[in-house]
């Protein structure tokens, strides 16, 4: 019965091949070269594919275990490779590893623009903060910027809108005082020009500057003026060896400037 089944099934594919092969024949006379070679690629597709699905498949035999003599082997090959590493080379190589995978180190710029919350407009006073003279009556014979604080200085003036002030005695201090961040490069390599640099004859000046000018952040080095001005300015940072008795809550207070950004 399966043979009669075969036979059958064998004719009927040798009538089709017979039908296609006629048909081919009469096409192939009104056809190019190409539509040939694409139609011989067919043919040769279907005879392909059917001795494919004709051919009776094979069942996988089942992976064995490996013998013993197998297992001893890989055992001591890799016995073998361990004896064999370098250990200067894995030390190395760990070591590339881990510092490529070392968190980046933010930049100044950054920092700065992080401790200052996004704050684009500063106030910041001269004497114990950007100079080493602490005192009005000081700057009348000497201005000298801070060069621990420039780097600092120069990156807040790219990153915000920056006015310094200071109270002075006569206008020879204040002359000094714009000679000396002249010559330390603020106005040149920095983004603050010399009608950002206000000076007063009273504490009390530097006061009205500030609230006037409504800025950001203002940092001074007067108890009092951070204390006054902590009603009307959003932040501010005191810079002291000590502390205020009773700081407001939006008063930092710092040694120094370049202390505050985590710059010692």
């Amino acid at each position: 019965m399966a043979d009669n089944s075969k036979e059958d099934s064998l004719q009927l594919i040798k009538r089709l091949g017979a039908f296609l092969t006629l048909k081919l024949s009469n096409l192939f006379r009104h056809m190019d070269s190409r539509s040939v070679g694409a139609i011989a690629g067919l043919a040769f597709a279907i005879v392909f594919t059917w001795r494919l699905l004709s051919t009776p498949q094979r069942r996988q035999p089942k992976p064995q275990a490996p013998a013993a003599s197998t297992s001893s082997a890989a055992v001591h090959s890799r016995e073998t490779i361990n004896a064999n590493t370098n250990p200067t080379e894995d030390t190395t190589t760990q070591n590339v590893i881990d510092e490529f995978f070392q968190p980046v180190k933010p930049t100044l710029g950054q920092i700065v623009r992080q401790r200052l919350s996004d704050g684009r407009k500063v106030t910041c006073r001269l004497v114990g903060v950007i100079l080493e003279e602490s005192s009005p009556e000081e700057l009348q014979k000497q201005a000298t910027v801070r060069s621990s604080v420039l780097e600092v200085l120069l990156e807040i003036t790219k990153f915000c809108d920056l006015y310094l002030m200071e109270r002075v005695l006569d206008d020879e201090s204040q002359n000094k005082v714009l000679v000396a961040l002249e010559e330390a490069g603020v106005f040149t390599s920095g983004g603050l020009v010399k009608d950002k640099v206000l000076f007063c004859s009273t504490e009390s000046g530097r006061t009205s500057f500030v609230r006037q000018l409504e800025p950001d952040w203002h940092i001074d080095s007067n108890p009092d003026i951070i204390t006054q001005l902590s009603r009307f300015i959003k932040y501010q940072l005191y810079i002291s060896n000590g502390k205020l008795e009773r700081p407001a809550s939006n008063v930092v207070t710092a040694t120094c400037l370049e202390q505050f950004f985590g710059c010692v």
